[in-house]
């Protein structure tokens, strides 16, 4: 992103403004929206912090200024009609006032069972899973010496695959055990390096919840392309 402010025809408003949608830059989940006026727009673009135009306060707001909860600056885009921005951020703590990492996070009620409902990003699980999984990225991207997961990507994809099978073989063991206890927290182990090596090749744990929502209803076997089920 460059520090200068882009020459871009945006198409503001009666009111000098432009919606603007804040994404975060490792998964896209959208953090909140606000309004850029030109000055918060050429602000952002300077400081590679993102500002808007405060309707409430009728005045250039940084978010963060107060809570230190920054967006860092990633990458800005401007759809078809240059009449919305968008832009991907690095959140420094919630973006939320009210502490939520999102302020989008009241679901709305829908017909989706809780079951369907479990495995996909909103649930404890969801959120839980989306940030280990942001936090492996984060140290792909900018490893730290004293970081085990740094560490481990340092060692290649063999080295992290070596692990999962490792913590697999815990997993199995812990199940012949019998023990509860033993095997939760090998089993939290075994998603936690799946994790790293899913954070290793760029796949983020929602890839993996749109897969197993497309297995409700159908069996469990694969089938060949163009082949008949047998049995």
């Amino acid at each position: 992103m460059s520090e200068t402010s882009p020459t871009i025809a945006l198409q503001f408003d009666g009111q000098g403004l432009l919606p603007c949608i804040v994404q975060d830059w490792l998964d896209g989940t959208v953090l909140m929206v606000g309004f850029m006026n030109q000055e918060a727009w050429e602000v952002t673009c300077q400081s590679q912090r993102v500002h808007f135009w405060s309707r409430s306060r009728n005045r250039l707001w940084k978010k963060g200024e107060t809570s230190g909860h920054e967006l860092i600056l990633k990458e800005m885009f401007v759809d078809c009609d240059q009449d919305t921005i968008l832009v991907k951020a690095q959140p420094i703590g919630p973006t939320c006032h009210t502490g939520n990492r999102s302020c989008f996070f009241s679901p709305v009620p829908s017909s989706t069972s809780e079951k369907e409902a479990a495995l996909f990003p909103g649930t404890a699980w969801g959120g839980i899973t989306r940030r280990l999984y942001e936090m492996v990225v984060e140290r792909k991207v900018h490893p730290n010496p004293d970081s085990y997961v740094s560490k481990l990507m340092e060692g290649g994809v063999d080295h992290i695959f070596k692990k999962v099978v490792e913590e697999a073989g815990e997993v199995l063991l812990a199940g012949k055990n019998g023990d509860r206890e033993e095997i939760i927290y090998e089993m939290a182990d075994l998603w936690f390096h799946s994790l790293i090596m899913l954070g290793y090749f760029s796949i983020p744990p929602e890839d993996i919840y749109q897969e197993l929502g497309k297995r409700f209803g159908k069996s469990g076997i694969r089938q060949p392309e163009g082949g008949a089920t047998h049995g």
